[in-house]
């Protein structure tokens, strides 16, 4: 395939996004992406530090698409997970695909936890769905605004829309000091879009 051709599959990679080396396993996603008709809409920012909500999510499949995604575009893109998961034999595998270890046992401490991930780091993108789970919910999880706020970093919105097999990126939002109005702002942004078993509203 064509330059030009892979270009509109995948979009660019900004400069100040954070990447990791390219492997044989970015190749095979792509590989992988093509054949089953899968896109990326819209463009990247450049900057090096956000959060990124992901919605709807409504299926297992989402991580899939995402995980195969961030390979292929080789975005370092980082989440949230029990510490435990980022030790053992296994360990070395969950943080080479993104995660960061915390303790969930002290709930209220994550925000805190996060924005030093935040403060060390000189690139971090962290990857959150505020649904918080594939079922529908009336309300999402504040744990994204928290930490986007307490970190003073932007947040980026991912969608996924099943009928046009498509994961999109929607603006970068600055977030002001008020919880619900911009949480009210965001769902709304999500309005038109279709993940693989519902939408968000």
């Amino acid at each position: 395939m064509n330059d030009a051709a892979s270009e509109t599959v995948f979009p660019p990679v900004p400069s100040q996004a954070p990447q990791f080396p390219p492997s044989f396993f970015g190749w095979l996603c792509r590989a992988f992406l093509r054949l089953t008709g899968w896109r990326v809409a819209g463009t990247l920012p450049d900057v090096p530090k956000l959060v990124i909500i992901g919605a709807p999510h409504s299926s297992n499949w989402d991580a899939v698409w995402a995980l195969a995604f961030k390979v292929a575009l080789r975005l370092d893109v980082r989440f949230i997970i029990k510490n435990d998961y980022t030790r053992g034999a296994l360990g070395p595998v969950v943080r080479d695909l993104g995660g960061i270890g915390i303790d969930r046992k002290a709930a209220h401490d994550v925000v805190s936890q996060m924005r030093q991930q935040f403060a060390r780091r000189d690139r971090l993108w962290l990857g959150i769905t505020p649904e918080g789970t594939r079922k529908k919910v009336k309300k999402w999880k504040s744990g994204f605004w928290h930490i986007a706020r307490a970190a003073n970093v932007p947040v980026l919105l991912l969608y996924f829309h099943y009928p046009e097999k498509t994961i999109g990126l929607g603006p970068l939002i600055e977030l002001s000091d008020d919880l619900d109005a911009d949480t009210a702002r965001i769902r709304e942004y999500y309005m038109p879009f279709v993940g693989r078993n519902r939408g968000t509203v």
